[in-house]
């Protein structure tokens, strides 16, 4: 098995020029702490000049093709064309994903189903960017791992977006127009070992000690939310004793279904970190609950987390707390400043918490 870094992995001297302008070879921005480091710059240069075989997990939610646009740079994946050009750069990215990760371990990226619009593409529908996400990894060696889907509320996405699809009036006017809310998906990939299942570095312990999620709002009354669930009839404790097993047997049940159905949709950096108005927010930070149960499954203490586009610092925020190391690129600089402080509050509010 290789030697493990304790230090958290950062670009060779001179590797790579300033990502936010074109005028030269400068050197990249960068900031970090005692247990992270975030860089202001593209992600596929930036993270081409990270050591082979140096990250241990990596999690992160990509620009939503041409969905939405968070700068003018061109290096910005979301100012793509179409579709095809967004796949074109991102698979880049991907390859290099793939040649940093510690071999048998994993990459989630969070992602949805995007809306067609009539006035842009002629009809109204659905596009499979889970699909075309699965189908970019695996060309570039990836294995395809597993899928998780999160529950959402679709009278709230009717509320937030008045989509007609969703609209009750369309039920009683035509409902071949009709269709379900739009769930968000965690697909998970694994850089496949050679001539064996295990990793390079295996992800072992002595099972579940904590859940992360809501408080499970199971009772013997409603065990969970499908009648035909294998499962316990009885709550499950949010902290338990380790040294009972059977609770971490219930853990991984939970963990291991096909549907989330207990992530807060409002538990986002924003509001957990106390940013105020004026802070820069981000159009769709990922909910830390889904961070923290992809972290703690798929990762252990002291392991190198990555995320290509750190936003706010989401995936940072949750793996400082949950004692990993993070290694984050964000391309707007607005984003990297509130990265860097949500880094330094986790930083220090971990420290506070090992005081006490």
């Amino acid at each position: 098995m290789p030697s493990v870094s304790t230090e958290t992995p950062t670009l060779p001297a001179g590797q790579c020029r300033d990502q936010a302008t074109d005028s030269g070879p400068e050197a990249i921005k960068s900031e970090s702490g005692e247990s992270w480091t975030m860089y202001h710059g593209d992600c596929c240069e930036v993270v081409a000049g990270l050591p082979d075989d140096s990250i241990d997990f990596g999690i992160h939610s990509p620009p939503f093709a041409n969905l939405y646009i968070y700068s003018d740079s061109e290096r910005d994946m979301g100012n793509s064309a179409d579709s095809e050009e967004f796949f074109e750069h991102y698979r880049f990215l991907i390859r290099e994903l793939h040649r940093v990760t510690v071999v048998g371990r994993l990459c989630a990226v969070h992602c949805k189903d995007l809306p067609m619009y009539a006035n842009r593409d002629g009809t109204t529908g659905l596009i499979d960017f889970p699909g075309e996400i699965i189908r970019a990894f695996r060309e570039c060696g990836w294995a395809f791992h597993s899928r998780v889907t999160i529950w959402k509320c679709p009278v709230l996405e009717r509320e937030r977006t008045n989509n007609n699809g969703l609209l009750h009036k369309t039920v009683k006017r035509d409902r071949s127009q009709v269709r379900q809310g739009m769930a968000d998906y965690i697909v998970v990939f694994r850089k496949p070992p050679v001539g064996t299942l295990m990793s390079d570095s295996p992800i072992s312990s002595n099972g579940f000690a904590e859940y992360h999620g809501e408080e499970d709002p199971r009772t013997t009354e409603c065990p969970h939310p499908s009648p035909y669930a294998r499962i316990s009839r009885r709550t499950i404790s949010v902290s338990i004793d380790i040294e009972k097993m059977n609770e971490s047997v219930q853990i991984w049940r939970r963990y291991a279904e096909p549907v989330w159905w207990d992530i807060n949709q409002t538990n986002v950096l924003n509001h957990k970190a106390g940013t105020t108005p004026e802070d820069e927010k981000h159009i769709c930070p990922l909910q830390l609950d889904v961070i923290e149960r992809c972290v703690h499954l798929w990762s252990l203490p002291g392991d190198v987390v990555l995320s290509p586009f750190a936003g706010v610092g989401s995936e940072g925020y949750v793996s400082v707390k949950m004692e990993r190391r993070f290694v984050g690129v964000e391309l707007k600089e607005s984003y990297f400043s509130v990265a860097c402080k949500h880094l330094r509050e986790a930083e220090a509010e971990t420290k506070q918490e090992k005081m006490f």
